[in-house]
């Protein structure tokens, strides 16, 4: 008689790695949004001129691209600039959101979870509102403070707070108090910035123009900001990546694997929140890429962080700059709040991935 052997349970796959073909179509993309975001504006320049002068910007090259010294200068001092903040950008916000959702196992988490939206709001309302009496020109001259240094500083200080507030659990603490925290830290800092709005009226357009995001910027120094904070934080989360993975499947059998998960979580949520205050301080509040690209990036490319992370990056940055050329055109002269145009199109977005979060979130 025939024995029958029966198999225990099978351990799960390993997650598959990035591929080089969305690797590829990564970086194809921002290679298109880049010359679509310098190309178009309120007056529009051919593509194939602006691919031209951006490769006369590598070193030894030297071609005829057909453009005016003036439209020279307008792709190289004033729309590149712009579409190289946007990359910076929308990636480290793309980034930030998948590090968020794979640390909190919470596929709504985004960059503004832990307080990072309302502690630059309010830090911002606050040096507008403590501007010169009388000041003409720049609201905030005369001040040593300047809007993107006390936007990086009140969204630092809120991750902070919410950090502290959620360690007052102990040390068994789960992700989720966290979040509750960071939902208790932005409606205590979002009710003091509603206080400082009404006792001075005359601040609330300037504040809720840079609620509303932009990426107005002359010249290179907000790039040059960035940089340096988009270095680290890319660096850092795309080193940790892996540990995402192992992350998933809960403390305790990550910490049989020889995994510290309260240290790790630390880590990535450190270095996602300062990459996200970098941001925040030069775009203002700008929603919805957080949680649109690293899921329309898992969608594609499959569940593994390894994957979703450096893609996230590369399509968060060529989204936003996109939006941005957007928000410049679709109502020329006048330019659209590029938050606005994120929100309409992450608001349909976000209902999808709240109807297909539905068994995490009971």
């Amino acid at each position: 008689m025939q024995k029958t052997i029966r198999r225990g349970p099978s351990l799960p796959a390993r997650p598959a790695g990035l591929r080089p073909g969305w690797l590829a179509g990564g970086i194809l993309a921002v290679l298109v949004a880049l010359i679509a975001g310098v190309a178009f504006g309120p007056v529009s320049l051919p593509p194939g001129s602006v691919a031209v002068e951006l490769l006369n910007l590598i070193p030894g090259v030297r071609l005829d691209s057909g453009l005016t010294e003036r439209e020279i200068a307008i792709v190289t001092e004033l729309r590149l600039p712009r579409a190289v903040l946007g990359l910076l950008v929308g990636g480290l916000l793309a980034l930030a959101g998948g590090c968020y959702q794979g640390v909190f196992r919470n596929p709504l988490a985004d960059p503004h979870l832990l307080g990072v939206a309302a502690g630059a709001g309010l830090a911002v309302t606050v040096v507008i509102v403590l501007r010169p009496a009388g000041g003409d020109g720049d609201p905030l001259a005369g001040l040593p403070v300047t809007i993107p240094l006390a936007a990086f500083v009140g969204a630092s200080g809120a991750v902070l707070m919410t950090y502290l507030l959620g360690a007052a659990g102990g040390r068994d603490r789960s992700p989720a108090t966290l979040i509750l925290a960071g939902v208790a830290v932005s409606a205590f800092l979002a009710a003091g910035q509603t206080y400082l709005l009404q006792q001075d009226a005359e601040s609330i357009q300037q504040v809720y123009s840079w609620l509303l995001g932009r990426l107005a910027t002359a010249g290179w120094h907000d790039v040059l900001v960035v940089l340096p904070y988009a270095a680290l934080t890319s660096v850092v989360v795309l080193l940790h990546r892996r540990e995402l993975d192992v992350l998933s499947v809960g403390d305790q059998e990550a910490a049989s694997l020889g995994l510290h998960p309260q240290r790790s979580r630390l880590l990535l949520v450190a270095a996602a929140s300062l990459g996200t205050a970098a941001a925040v301080s030069v775009s203002g509040l700008i929603g919805f890429v957080g949680i649109i690209v690293p899921h329309a990036v898992r969608l594609l490319a499959g569940s593994s962080y390894r994957s979703i992370l450096p893609l996230a990056m590369l399509f968060g940055g060529a989204f936003l700059t996109l939006t941005d050329m957007v928000a410049r055109t679709a109502a020329a002269p006048a330019e659209i709040p590029i938050g606005v145009v994120t929100a309409f199109f992450g608001a349909p977005f976000f209902v999808l991935v709240l109807r297909s979060a539905k068994r995490v979130l009971t």
